[in-house]
């Protein structure tokens, strides 16, 4: 039994892994490193910080995956472009990605 345990640990582990590396492989896909990192503000903010700019908001996902597929203009001199092209799936993916650099 403790074996089973062991074992279910690991997997949920390397699943948890595989997630944020699809979830980066989808970043780098979609261009969004051109303009954002995880932990640097470049011409875009850093993902910690959206993360830690929607921490709480329970719309934060729906919100931020609307964001990548249609644009917004925030509060820089640069709005982020509108990506439609983005399948909504995907788009979850990462913003489930940048939400949980946060945590």
């Amino acid at each position: 039994m403790r074996f089973a345990m062991l074992a279910f640990a690991g997997l949920a582990i390397a699943a948890g892994a595989g997630h944020a590396q699809d979830a980066q492989v989808l970043l780098q896909k979609y261009d969004c490193t051109l303009c954002h990192a995880s932990d640097e503000t470049k011409t875009g903010p850093a993902f910690v910080d959206v993360a830690a700019k929607y921490r709480g908001n329970p719309n934060a996902a729906t919100i931020l995956a609307a964001v990548v597929r249609k644009g917004v203009h925030g509060s820089g001199p640069w709005p982020m472009p509108p990506l439609p092209q983005v399948p909504p799936d995907d788009a979850k993916r990462m913003v489930d990605y940048i939400l949980a650099l946060g945590k």
